[in-house]
């Protein structure tokens, strides 16, 4: 079951032989959807796609139940049915056994009704599946941590719940040196052809920098915007649409500037990547959408951003949960490429076979 990740994978370098397993097995085979049965592990998500296995089979403890979906259903698409809150909540509900060994009936997993798309519609369904799986894993690893057994205490915040008993849960302002903001006033009359980079929040995507189209400033307006240089560490943070896409400044940028972004200052106390993330959580967005009630859109502005409740877990941790969300992020981007890459494959495979059709090349009246 340790080998069976929350969210999805299998950590294959932590099998075992069958002979080691004494109590039975589950039989599965690459392609299978593999979802723990037991409290607590159902409802923490804990399931996988079953790939990668030696010989294409696997055997794990009984404590799994096995879908095996059939041509017209996507496995990816089966494993985030099975981690929708309906699938877990409806389980829950119909466990069995005393204490904490309570188990979900296989009679549930056999009788579970989901509306089934075509598979291009689940493959579509997928990207926004993958994307909120990427926001749930973020908010799970700043939120809670990364050890499930962990002490926990009451954060005193309504919709944060109960925190790590050893993390601090402060206001952004107390735990970074500065929070200020780029150009705001007519920033194209800085503008020359060649000078110093300033970044905008086109250029600004979940964690990463496009560089595609981008303005220059002048060495002199540069220094006459000082309070608005960008230092590698700092993490800049979009105000409007997407508001709390964010990105760390790299190394190469250090000493350029930057256009109506929100530029929070390196800290000693917290590691910037984590920073980052906790802005991308869902934690972050209820905050915001209790500033901007009412709001068209989500709007940060510096007394919203300096306002914001983080946790704050010891820098060590804070390093840990970096990496193993950049890990599982790397995973889940994988995934979509794939899954993208196969949609515009059966996009292609559609207009090949209408075409084929309108132009005479396939005979329609035969059945």
């Amino acid at each position: 079951m340790d080998a069976v990740g929350e969210y999805g994978g299998l950590r294959l370098d932590e099998s075992r032989s069958v002979d080691s397993i004494r109590d039975g097995y589950t039989y599965f085979r690459n392609g299978d959807v593999v979802v723990a049965k037991i409290t607590p592990c159902f409802e923490n998500g804990k399931g996988a796609v079953a790939q990668g296995l030696l010989n294409g089979v696997g055997f794990g403890t009984t404590e799994l139940h096995v879908l095996r979906p059939k041509a017209n259903l996507d496995a990816r698409f089966l494993f985030y049915v099975t981690l929708s809150d309906r699938f877990r909540k409806t389980g829950e509900a119909e466990m069995y056994g005393a204490g904490g060994q309570k188990r979900v009936p296989e009679d549930f997993i056999r009788d579970f009704r989901h509306p089934i798309p075509p598979l291009p519609h689940q493959k579509a369904r997928l990207l926004v599946l993958l994307d909120e799986k990427r926001i749930a894993l973020i908010t799970r690893a700043v939120t809670k941590g990364l050890d499930p057994m962990v002490p926990m205490k009451e954060s005193g915040v309504e919709w944060l719940g109960r925190v790590p008993a050893h993390w601090q849960v402060k206001r952004l302002k107390f735990v970074v040196p500065q929070l200020t903001v780029g150009i705001v006033v007519t920033p194209a009359k800085y503008y020359v052809d060649e000078g110093v980079l300033c970044l905008r929040s086109l250029n600004i995507s979940s964690g990463t920098i496009d560089l595609s189209d981008v303005v220059s400033i002048s060495p002199e307006s540069n220094e006459l915007h000082a309070k608005s240089k960008i230092r590698e560490g700092d993490i800049v943070v979009v105000r409007t649409g997407l508001a709390g896409t964010a990105v760390v400044v790299p190394r190469e940028l250090d000493g350029a500037n930057c256009i109506d972004l929100l530029i929070i200052r390196r800290s000693a106390e917290m590691v910037s990547e984590f920073v980052r993330y906790f802005l991308a959580s869902t934690a972050a967005a209820v905050q915001v959408e209790a500033y901007t009630e009412g709001a068209i859109q989500g709007h940060y502005n510096t007394s919203t951003l300096a306002d914001l409740l983080i946790t704050a877990p010891p820098v060590p941790e804070q390093q840990r949960i970096v990496r193993r969300v950049q890990e599982e992020s790397d995973r889940v981007t994988a995934l979509r490429d794939s899954v993208t890459k196969a949609l515009s494959l059966l996009r292609e495979y559609r207009t090949a076979l209408i075409s084929a059709a309108v132009t005479g090349q396939i005979d329609v009246s035969r059945r």
